[in-house]
């Protein structure tokens, strides 16, 4: 029986300690534990924030991490928004990084990869600060090899299209914490068994903003459409690297509000596709769409060509069959 994404992970994890004015040596402990006072931050208030990241294995032996950088900044960031203390960047690079050699042996060969999960939380034993940060802190990294997202076949997803919830508060929508995924669980769980859907696509005030769990792309013949940039919902690296490799395929790609009514009618066409975007699956496609108890087809409901181009198109790069023009590839 295969094992579920993300649920095996390398015995030993980095991890550091923040108390309060320095950041602790890192240190390699074991992973399937974690010392915690019973009124850390994190348990009451939720100061915690997380990444997801992938090293890939290349035929000729080296192991490559993917956009380490744009990965760090953005805990960074997370960690920032959420009044966590604050992070060495280069500390944390370097954690990823001897993390990852250290287990470079175990790294999966194509289309496997090492899936990597830094995640900084509050540890200030204080219950009595739910309206002050967190003055201690832990950041660790766990590696946790995976297999292909796809083992079971490319299908299209269902996505239900929402458009009275929300997934998050919005001023927290670019923050990648725990918090706003629980906040898209009670209505992803809700529409999964009332309509059979993967994901809930929500449109607050009908305009399209992301999943549970990924960000939204509209592909209608050359142009992507995706929601521009603000604070309501993730910055998604896989999201930004799709786009930038459209763009060098000489796509045109639109980042602006997008409607339901306009998705709908776009949708319809021939030739239409939808997809998700994330570190697990890289790109998804979606193939019906749920408004008002009604489906939709995208396209013709199956898995999009230019959808399989994009993806091809970045894989090739993770696993070193194409040149890494943009720099994304870091050596362990």
């Amino acid at each position: 029986m295969a094992t579920a994404f993300g649920t095996v992970f390398m015995p030993e994890m980095a991890i550091s300690w923040f108390d309060g004015s320095a950041w602790s040596t890192p240190e390699m402990v074991p992973s399937d534990s974690l010392q915690l006072h019973p009124g850390a931050h994190v348990l009451h208030y939720a100061s915690t924030c997380f990444e997801g990241l992938k090293a890939f294995r290349h035929e000729d032996g080296s192991v490559k991490i993917f956009r380490i950088d744009r990965n760090v900044a953005r805990l960074a960031q997370s960690s920032r928004l959420l009044s966590l203390p604050a992070l060495d960047e280069a500390q944390v690079t370097a954690m990823i990084r001897e993390g990852v050699k250290r287990f470079a042996a175990d790294v999966p060969a194509p289309p496997g990869s090492m899936y990597i999960r830094p995640t900084h939380f509050g540890t200030e034993p204080a219950i009595g600060k739910a309206a002050a940060p967190s003055l201690t802190s832990c950041l660790y990294i766990l590696l946790s090899p995976v297999g292909d997202y796809f083992a079971g076949g490319d299908r299209p997803l269902r996505l239900l299209v929402e458009d009275n919830g929300l997934r998050c508060a919005p001023h927290n929508g670019m923050i990648k914490s725990g918090g706003n995924y629980a906040s898209a669980l009670r209505p992803t769980l809700r529409a999964k068994a009332q309509y059979n859907v993967d994901q809930v696509l929500f449109c607050p005030n009908g305009d399209i903003q992301e999943t549970g769990a990924a960000n939204f792309l509209l592909i209608d013949g050359n142009e992507v459409i995706t929601k521009g940039l603000d604070e309501s919902f993730l910055h998604g690296i896989t999201r930004d690297s799709i786009l930038t490799l459209a763009r060098d395929l000489g796509m045109k790609v639109s980042e602006r509000d997008l409607t339901v009514e306009e998705l709908l009618e776009r949708a319809a066409k021939p030739g239409c596709e939808a997809a998700l975007s994330g570190t697990a699956a890289v790109l998804a496609p979606v193939g019906t769409l749920i408004y008002h108890d009604q489906e939709y087809a995208v396209g013709d409901g199956g898995v999009g060509a230019t959808t399989l181009k994009l993806r091809k198109a970045l894989n090739d790069i993770q696993w070193g069959r194409a040149e890494d023009r943009h720099g994304w590839l870091t050596d362990v």
